[in-house]
């Protein structure tokens, strides 16, 4: 089996799993781009993914990963390497694993319009609203494969199933549904429904780690990442902070235009004059 995670912490996550159950032994792969965020407009063809991997660099621009980074991997160059395997050995079966997230979710309905021909070998383990226990034994229902110990993944193997002849006729025209409403930002709201909202969706998780003292703009980063219910990654929430710099939203001293903790921000105004602008925002 090849077991396939959207996050780069559960490759070294499901090779501890491994380690416990010889059982799932297999190669682990990353699908590595977060296609909850940004565009998607045409991406099955070269000028569409061309067009997102331009959005990336911009994005990534004065980051601590560098322009680079968007060019560094290509997620269709895993999906020929599968399709290879599979081909290969007709025993081979893909394992798809994801959190209740619009991350890994988005990344499952990106990779079922090109594995349709491979029905009845692509498993998928989708841990939505399933209690687990945490390190200090408590019962809890994680959002990320992170979350959850390894030795509990070993019990979650008994739900992998087959993707269904269904799923791959009604997944793949979700994601063609998705991907022509081209918004910025994808949540999910349950299940595998995904939304998609406007830019300024998560503008006022950051304007409310603000106050009128001047702080880090990498310490506003992690606390509006630490606090936040439905997650984004840094870079887009980064992106998002500049915008509200451009907009005079937040006062900023130093050079925004370099790294990122070369600058300072605070709140620009009042709370309520934030608050106002964010409902105006919202409105438009």
């Amino acid at each position: 089996m090849i077991h396939i995670v959207f996050n780069e912490s559960e490759v070294s996550l499901m090779n501890q799993v491994i380690e416990l159950d010889e059982m799932l032994s297999g190669d682990v792969l990353q699908i590595k781009d977060d296609y909850a965020v940004g565009p998607l407009m045409a991406i099955d063809t070269e000028e569409g993914w061309q067009s997102r991997l331009a959005w990336w660099k911009t994005l990534l621009q004065g980051s601590p990963y560098g322009e680079e980074t968007a060019g560094s991997f290509d997620d269709r160059e895993t999906v020929r390497q599968l399709k290879s395997k599979l081909d290969e050995n007709p025993q081979e079966e893909l394992w798809i694993w994801m959190g209740q997230n619009q991350h890994d979710v988005m990344g499952y309905y990106w990779l079922m319009p090109q594995f349709k021909d491979y029905q009845g070998r692509v498993m998928v383990l989708y841990l939505n609203n399933l209690p687990f226990i945490n390190e200090k034994g408590h019962i809890f229902y994680p959002s990320w494969l992170n979350e959850i110990q390894p030795k509990e993944f070993v019990k979650a193997k008994k739900l992998a199933r087959p993707v269904t002849l269904s799923e791959f006729e009604i997944d793949p025209d979700e994601w063609r549904k998705i991907a022509e409403e081209n918004a910025v930002i994808r949540i999910l709201e349950g299940g595998k429904k995904i939304a998609g909202k406007e830019d300024s969706y998560y503008d006022s998780e950051i304007l409310k780690n603000l106050t009128g003292e001047w702080q880090k703009a990498t310490r506003l980063l992690n606390n509006t990442l630490h606090r936040m219910k439905i997650k984004t990654g840094d870079v887009f929430l980064m992106w998002r902070i500049k915008f509200l710099i451009a907009q005079e939203r937040i006062e900023v001293t130093g050079d925004v235009n370099k790294g990122w903790k070369d600058f300072d921000v605070k709140l620009t105004g009042s709370k309520e004059q934030q608050t106002e602008k964010t409902e105006d925002t919202v409105q438009q």
